[in-house]
């Protein structure tokens, strides 16, 4: 039976992969999914300007909402940098909150509130990964204008939310948008089905920075500036910065104990190592591993936002199996002492994007603030 939900696991992870392939160029089947792309496109218009009649005000909430997302469908490492940025900002006297929509749960008529340790299963890996890492608290909800408000009542200390993606959910009042994404930039900057786009390219000059992960592959330098070089360049005053997500130690899961980098490569050398990733983008979790040199005898991709419901590793010969953060979480009840977890420290090229970012989130602040 397991047996039987990996392969189909390990099925649904290589159409994935081949679809990821598909919209890097314009070929056959990006021409054969054109015309659903330009209905897709036709739809975003009709219900933007729905929303636009309806506009949603910052009615009850009068703290500053800042909404980190992307354009490119899956992950392009919007968690790190929510993560980065709760850290960050509350080291400069924030006290942020966070909402997600909880993807892969059923969370109900109310928003799901927490702090600390939550359940993964109830809340969704993100989340529960988000404020496992910062101890802030979460609301949960695909309602997010909702889980705002619930988050308010319940935390009233909180001066600032931070929206976990959300960048396509219209109801959802916002003063900063930022928009992450990684070496695919925008791929064959197509809508979906024919490309990876939720929104049009041209959408990226009305948010207020791109963050552009270049952590994995070595980049030259045409491709580098090609990337931070958004299109459609309208907007003069949008921000783009480059971030780097590095490996800055591992974690046994269950004990807890912690090694650097540099030891654990040594612990390793002569174990069998196998790398599993349930994650959006697996190969940049295996690259970023052998990067920081540690010798991979097998790799496991798995769909993003696995369950493991049913251990994976039972069938795993390896002395030592490393995870990512956000699959780590969902692991917790799998008594297995091979487990490690690679935990990452995320850094901003540009030494001043915290200092502009926290401006304008103080200038948000003194606008909704009641007195």
């Amino acid at each position: 039976h397991t047996g039987g939900a990996v392969n189909l696991t390990s099925l649904r992870a290589a159409i994935e992969k081949w679809l990821h392939r598909q919209w890097q160029r314009r070929g056959v089947w990006a021409w054969a999914m054109a015309p659903l792309a330009l209905l897709f496109g036709l739809i975003l218009k009709i219900r933007a300007l729905r929303f636009k009649k309806l506009l949603y005000p910052h009615d009850q909430i009068n703290i500053p909402i800042l909404v980190v997302g992307n354009i490119y469908i899956g992950g392009t490492g919007k968690t790190p940098v929510v993560i980065a940025l709760v850290k960050q900002l509350s080291a400069l006297g924030w006290q942020p909150g966070v909402i997600s929509r909880g993807y892969g749960t059923d969370i109900g008529d109310q928003p799901l509130l927490g702090q600390g340790s939550v359940d993964a299963k109830q809340f969704g890996d993100e989340p529960a990964l988000i404020t496992h890492e910062t101890g802030v608290p979460i609301a949960v909800h695909p309602n997010r204008h909702q889980a705002c408000l619930d988050l308010i009542t319940q935390f009233p200390h909180i001066n600032l939310i931070i929206s976990d993606d959300g960048l396509q959910h219209l109801r959802l009042p916002r003063d900063i948008e930022l928009v992450v994404q990684d070496a695919r930039g925008t791929g064959n900057g197509w809508l979906l089905p024919a490309g990876p786009l939720r929104e049009p390219v041209s959408r990226l000059s009305t948010v207020h920075a791109v963050l552009t992960r270049i952590d994995e592959a070595p980049l030259n330098a045409k491709k580098q500036s090609a990337l931070l070089a958004v299109t459609h360049h309208s907007a003069t005053n949008l921000r783009k910065t480059s971030i780097s997500l590095q490996i800055c130690r591992f974690r046994h899961l269950l004990s807890g104990q912690t090694q650097e980098p540099a030891s654990f490569v040594s612990f390793v050398h002569t174990l069998s190592v196998t790398a599993v990733a349930g994650i959006a983008n697996p190969q940049r979790f295996f690259a970023s591993l052998q990067k920081a040199g540690i010798p991979l005898a097998q790799a496991l991709a798995l769909p993003d936002h696995f369950s493991f419901d049913h251990s994976p590793f039972a069938s795993l010969s390896a002395d030592v199996i490393l995870l990512t953060g956000k699959d780590a979480i969902k692991c917790k009840a799998l008594i297995d002492d091979r487990l490690w977890v690679a935990e990452v420290d995320m850094t901003f090229a540009d030494p001043e994007f915290l200092p502009w970012l926290n401006h304008q989130l103080q200038a948000k602040a003194s606008r909704l603030s009641p007195d």
